[in-house]
């Protein structure tokens, strides 16, 4: 039975993953801060299946609780056979002249420097044991730049160059590093980037149809099932009517 760590996993993205792998016999660690979100989609798996899930309320940007939270993983789970590096958020949406400091901290700390934090944990035992994939979340964002997006934009930017150079690095020990840029998927994002506010993340999608979080798990899904001579190494998803980070179909 082989184990994916998780990063993110209370909801979007990192909820699906985890869920879609739990119900295909994988063993799961499921990170993130908040731990009874993770509790309660672990609910609604079948009693065995929840057996194969260990939860930890982890913040990645905290080096000290990510290195705490893999030394006391256990022994059924300490071999990782794949890390899906997905924490991560957008905070605000302004011109860089007007820009809130605490966003852009948050954002780097947790894009970047976690990232980096819990590659840094993990991947060590993959190269010992010369297999294991690392598949990080990245951003069309991260491709191309729009505008009040900068400081998001350079996080997405860093991830796209950090997997290059990660893969670089781990090809030498059988290791896979892959990187998935989404486009517009309704999840939980906008809401944070917007502070809460509803309307305005309900704006972002208006008129359209945006992926939802199960179009991605499944996308990890298919890339974990290449045979081994094969690393998808970097996609980008995006929903039909999405052409480009500032092009959007709209029906209306």
């Amino acid at each position: 039975m082989k184990t994916i760590l998780v990063t993110g996993a209370s909801s979007g993205f990192g909820k699906a993953t985890a869920l879609l792998f739990a119900q295909n016999g994988w063993k799961v660690i499921a990170w993130a801060r908040r731990l009874s979100n993770m509790e309660s989609w672990r609910s609604e798996l079948k009693e065995e299946e929840q057996k194969n899930v260990h939860l930890a309320e982890v913040d990645v940007r905290d080096l000290a609780q990510v290195e705490a939270a893999f030394s006391a993983l256990p022994k059924a789970f300490c071999h990782v056979d794949v890390l899906l590096n997905n924490a991560g958020l957008a905070a605000g949406k302004d011109p860089v002249h007007q820009g809130n400091l605490d966003d852009w901290e948050r954002m780097i700390d947790t894009n970047l420097k976690g990232l980096l934090y819990v590659t840094r944990t993990v991947s060590p035992g993959m190269v010992t044991r010369g297999t294991g994939h690392i598949i990080n979340i990245g951003s069309i964002a991260g491709k191309e730049p729009y505008p009040d997006g900068n400081v998001y934009n350079a996080t997405k930017f860093g991830v796209d160059g950090l997997t290059t150079g990660m893969r670089m690095d781990l090809a030498k020990y059988g290791i896979k590093v892959s990187q998935i840029c989404p486009g517009m998927v309704d999840t939980e994002f906008s809401q944070v980037r917007f502070h809460g506010d509803t309307d305005k993340a309900k704006a972002v999608y208006h008129q359209m149809t945006p992926m939802v979080a199960g179009d991605i798990a499944d996308l990890i899904w298919y890339m974990i099932q290449a045979p081994k001579h094969v690393n998808l190494a970097d996609v980008l998803i995006l929903p039909t009517e999405q052409a480009s980070a500032t092009i959007v179909t709209r029906k209306g």
